[in-house]
């Protein structure tokens, strides 16, 4: 398994998988951007492609090509190397592979995509789908794109799948556990009655995760009857599937989005596949829910920019101002899709009309604040006093999200003028209105992640700054040294680090990091890897005889702290020993605090 996992790692550039998730930037010899496992407005995030690691100084998480895509994908160690195997075209043992292929994640997914082929094939080969393909043909689906999006058809029959998966060898509580299987209350496992099939009668679009894996599914009713459901019926919450982080037709429009810098966000799955037939291939679905911040976070690996078509009725553009916020508050640049009103009630039929007129209003989308501003004031009498207030609470409550002072101050000035109110008016109520509590929730998220770096000492900062420094100017490593200095580095957590930095430059008058990492720990080996990226984050561009100086403040720092730590030991010390009554102890104690 080594070998494969080095193979793995030859084979796949670190800055080039990351950068398929996050937006970098050139640091020196590495890339720097955006972290994205927390919200943060300046880049602490660092990959070296000479290392083949990353690291955020934000968070404190890093690690490996595999690490990465466990945390960014949820996926366990397992997953993570069948993933990278295949996008490496490393072939995995047959050992290793069955072992892979056990976890109940994979037993999904493979389950999901023999369902998927099952009803595709279905709906291509039988007789009695032909009213579901019809139904297809007449909306203006081309056979080709029913290819392409695997669309499949399910007959009216109680277990018809459940039966056809339980002979390909799948076990009963696997088509349970994927949701595409119900189990009754009396039901008999030995026997598998009292199963029945969760959809019945349907159209079935295949529901991918960005990777291009088959998670869940959508069924949509073919002909209403009683008792049949609801028009559209979806794969429940599984280890697989979770809605709220995962976006329809991004595995097919996730290049197409890099490449034009833009997403498109409609409502239906029906929506996107249409707009794709028609050449539109950046566009994605968020299947009628409000966005989510796991959403958010997924579509910004991919552009900073959204166009969102939703429904005009009270319930689609509050579910829109709901993914709208979320958006803003992530620094996302948003407009607004709006179709005049005889050009049909969604994409999907206006293309079918007037494409035309479709393509436009993604041209044309509409500013969101422009929007905002629209629906604030339309309706409302500017002369009364209560109104006014009313529209700026709404619209400063929009403004405050705005995540870039320039854009935000623009709006502001825009208020101001259109409501006739000082600007300074405005600016100390939004200040008022930044404490609501969508703001109140990013400011604890972002707590959270600072406490969480918070664990280690000054002490270890200061300590593992000054060793960034030291590897990436080595020559500065006999200056400003004293016998005060070397006790406290000997005393550290990094001992065993700066022993062997000390004792390989006094050796070679120089630092050669790839002669410096075989004679270290496995653990201090990773810590090399972390400072190499912190230096050139913290010391990118100074010159060594700016890095001398920046040295002396932290020799100067480390000192100091360590003697602030040091007394405050003396003081508890003291404090226990006058409560213990031992007078001479504490005597003792207060000439060395003294000293």
């Amino acid at each position: 398994m080594s070998d494969e996992v080095q193979q793995i790692k030859d084979k796949i550039d670190v800055a080039d998988l990351v950068g398929e998730y996050v937006q970098l930037k050139p640091a020196g010899v590495n890339r720097k951007g955006l972290c994205p496992f927390h919200h943060e407005k300046t880049p602490s995030f660092m990959v070296s492609p000479e290392r083949a690691s990353w690291h955020c100084f934000g968070c404190g998480k890093g690690g490996d090509i595999f690490t990465f895509i466990e945390e960014i994908e949820g996926m366990e160690f397992k997953e993570a190397l069948k993933y990278l195997a295949n996008k490496a075209g490393v072939t995995l043992t047959s050992n290793f592979k069955s072992e892979v292929n056990s976890s109940q994640k994979n037993r999904l997914k493979e389950l999901n995509n023999e369902a998927a082929r099952f009803f595709h094939n279905f709906l291509l080969k039988m007789s009695v789908s032909k009213p579901a393909l019809d139904y297809l043909l007449n909306r203006g689906i081309k056979m080709e794109t029913i290819e392409e999006w695997r669309v499949g058809y399910i007959p009216e029959q109680w277990d018809l799948l459940t039966q056809y998966l339980l002979k390909k060898g799948f076990a009963i509580d696997d088509l349970v556990a994927s949701g595409l299987t119900i189990k009754r209350d009396n039901a008999d496992p030995k026997t598998h009655r009292g199963f029945y099939d969760r959809f019945r009668g349907r159209i079935m679009f295949p529901i991918w995760d960005v990777q291009g894996e088959v998670v869940g599914f959508t069924g949509r009713i073919l002909v209403e009857k009683e008792n049949s459901g609801g028009k559209y019926v979806n794969t429940p919450q599984t280890i697989v599937y979770d809605k709220s982080r995962v976006i329809f037709g991004l595995n097919k429009a996730k290049r197409e989005i890099k490449s034009k810098n833009l997403i498109v966000m409609v409502e239906g799955q029906m929506d996107v596949i249409a707009c794709h037939q028609a050449g539109m291939k950046n566009v994605v679905a968020s299947s009628g829910t409000a966005l989510t911040e796991e959403q958010v976070h997924l579509l910004k690996r991919y552009s900073n920019n959204l166009n969102m078509a939703f429904d005009m009725d009270e319930a689609g553009q509050n579910a829109a101002r709901r993914g709208i916020t979320v958006a803003l508050k992530d620094g996302f640049g948003v407009k607004v899709i709006r179709l005049p009103k005889d050009a049909g009630k969604d994409p999907d039929e206006c293309l079918k009309k007037h494409p035309q007129i479709w393509f436009d209003a993604v041209e044309k989308a509409q500013e969101v604040m422009e929007w905002y501003f629209e629906k604030s004031f339309t309706n409302r009498d500017l002369n009364n006093h209560k109104n006014k207030q009313v529209i700026a609470n709404e619209l400063l409550s929009e403004i405050a999200l705005i995540q870039y002072a320039v854009e935000r101050d623009h709006w502001l000035k825009e208020l101001g003028s259109q409501l006739a109110v000082e600007v300074s008016v405005l600016r100390e109520d939004l200040e008022r209105v930044k404490n609501l509590k969508i703001e109140t929730k990013v400011k604890t998220e972002t707590e959270t992640f600072t406490k969480k770096s918070e664990i280690r000492t000054k002490l270890d900062v200061l300590i593992e700054a000054y060793l960034a420094l030291l590897l990436k100017f080595p020559e500065l490593l006999m200056r400003l040294m004293d016998e005060d200095l070397i006790r406290l580095l000997s005393m550290s957590e990094s001992a065993s680090l700066y022993e062997a930095i000390k004792k390989l430059y006094n050796e070679d008058k120089k630092l050669n990091i790839e002669k410096l990492i075989p004679g270290v720990s496995f653990d201090n080996q990773e810590k090399i890897n972390v400072l190499l990226l912190q230096g050139e984050w913290q010391f990118s561009g100074m010159t060594p005889e700016e890095a001398e100086i920046e040295m002396g403040k932290l020799v100067a720092s480390i000192k100091e702290e360590c003697g602030r730590e040091k007394r405050k030991h003396l003081q508890i010390e003291i404090e226990k020993a006058e409560k213990a009554g031992e007078k001479e102890k504490v005597q003792e104690l207060l000439q060395e605090l003294i000293k």
